[in-house]
């Protein structure tokens, strides 16, 4: 008896350390984690079509080293953002909230007021945690001076506060003197050389090299792929005899851009402790060559290619490589990226996205989101599982099982009359603690927007895509 009793105690001392040891591992590795956060990116294209990168299926575009960053981390393939166009859609990415709840709806347009200081931007509360923050490229948020990048977290900023600008150099044109489209340093006004593409990457490489002692959050958002289409002469000639042979040297050039990074991060030793984002502003505009295929519609209606992007997460310290196919969004961005670099928010603060990391590393098996929204002024569309709602003022409304029939052509209102009466139930509900839009886009864009949605919804061809092909069609009709 006292041999077993004897035992039976060193079973329990035993069991006890290994319990001690095991508690000590976790503590110890939660110690390491919290003590090494990881740097975060997002690289956020412009105007990018879904089809026109290589991990998405796109042959005749070679983007080897974007293909080899996606092929490091997981690719979604339900992923949006919150807008079909590019102001406010970075808006509710760099709050982490829909751009409706502070009445950011619109496009850049008369009576434009920028993004509402009151709202706290990534890099604001990623800076409580020690991050070195830094902005590159298109800001497209406003234009005061407290909606300056560094007025909203960031440390250092090198870019363009504007929409858009010209790729090279302009003295007479996009950087005449305090003009919006010139290319800033943090205040200063400055000149650059060479393809802004390439310059942005190089001034990025720059900052990660200077990054030493804490972690860094950048946000790299180049104006590729948007228009005015320009290129290099050397890439241009890559390209020669190619039926898009302006879009193709465009975007090799992004591709090397961002090739230039990551050799960087790997350099540096960053790479594999570097949680990177990688979309589209929105889906790909109709004047830039861009592919949709096989969605229906383009940049700035409600149709899935106006929304649904290429996405893709790396992060190849935590994340395995692979496939993500449950409905997401770009305001999971926010909470994903404060979740890793481990910061509590206030609910003042609460997203409308969520962390994706329980699902990248297999903690949850659902999907982020059963519902997502999308309105700008009169046009609006609700996503519930594989159904979406399609509403316009003046229009009426399209039901569609995106699962059955993805190019959005059978209207289904009539067959599924639960279904619509669900959806129009729960759009309403979203609208109950949202804005109305602070500015909308004008006459002609709301008439362009409402012909686009009028041939969208009934199976045309689309007649009228922009203000100049507006005019031809009212000469044209006046003349008939």
């Amino acid at each position: 008896m006292m041999v077993r009793a004897n035992k039976m105690k060193l079973f329990r001392l035993l069991t006890l350390v290994s319990l001690m040891l095991i508690l000590a591992g976790v503590t110890a590795f939660r110690k390491k984690n919290l003590s090494n956060p990881p740097n975060i990116i997002v690289i956020l294209i412009d105007d990018a079509g879904y089809a026109d990168f290589g991990f998405m299926g796109c042959k005749d575009l070679p983007t080897p080293n974007i293909d080899a960053l996606a092929k490091s981390g997981v690719v979604f393939t339900d992923a949006h953002v919150s807008a079909t166009v590019c102001s406010p859609s970075r808006a509710g990415l760099i709050t982490g909230k829909y751009q409706q709840r502070f009445g950011y709806e619109c496009n850049e347009s008369d009576g434009y007021t920028g993004l509402d200081t009151a709202q706290q931007a990534l890099p604001e509360l990623l800076k409580t945690k020690g991050y070195a923050t830094a902005a590159f490229g298109k800001w497209h948020l406003g234009y005061q001076p407290n909606q300056h990048p560094l007025k909203r977290g960031f440390d250092h900023y090198y870019g363009f506060l504007s929409g858009g600008r010209s790729y090279f150099y302009q003295p007479k044109a996009d950087d005449r003197p305090g003009a919006k489209n010139a290319m800033y340093l943090n205040q200063e006004q400055v000149s650059f050389d060479g393809y802004l593409t390439d310059d942005l990457a190089d001034k990025a490489s720059a900052f990660i090299r200077m990054q030493k002692d804490k972690p860094f959050f950048m946000y790299w958002a180049p104006n590729a792929v948007h228009t005015p289409l320009e290129a290099t002469q050397k890439d241009l000639k890559q390209f020669e005899n190619h039926p898009r042979q302006m879009l193709a040297a465009m975007t090799t050039a992004l591709d090397r851009a961002i090739g230039n990074m990551i050799a960087t991060l790997k350099e540096e030793g960053k790479f594999e402790n570097t949680l990177i984002f990688f979309l589209s502003d929105n889906g790909g505009a109709h004047n830039n060559q861009s592919s949709n295929f096989p969605l229906k519609g383009f940049k700035g209606n409600k149709y899935e290619a106006g929304h649904r992007i290429p996405f893709f997460v790396s992060w190849p310290a935590k994340i395995k490589a692979g496939k993500f196919s449950q409905l997401s969004s770009s305001l999971d961005i926010f909470p994903t990226a404060l979740d890793a670099a481990g910061v509590t928010v206030s609910n003042t603060v609460k997203s409308d996205g969520v962390s994706l990391l329980p699902f990248l590393q297999q903690k949850l098996n659902r999907a982020p989101h059963q519902q997502l929204v999308w309105r700008k002024d009169a046009e609006a569309a609700i996503r519930y599982n594989q159904y979406k709602l399609i509403r316009v003022k003046g229009l009426g409304d399209r039901l569609y099982n995106l699962e059955r029939d993805p190019g959005e052509t059978v209207d289904i209102r009539k067959n599924e009359p639960m279904v619509y009466k669900k959806l129009t139930q729960q759009f309403l509900t979203w609208e109950k603690d949202k804005m109305k839009p602070s500015w909308t886009e004008g006459a002609t864009w709301d008439t362009i927007t409402l012909m686009i949605h009028d041939d969208l919804m009934n199976n045309r061809e689309v007649r009228v895509r922009e203000p100049k092909e507006l005019n031809q069609f009212r000469l044209k009709n006046n003349k008939l």
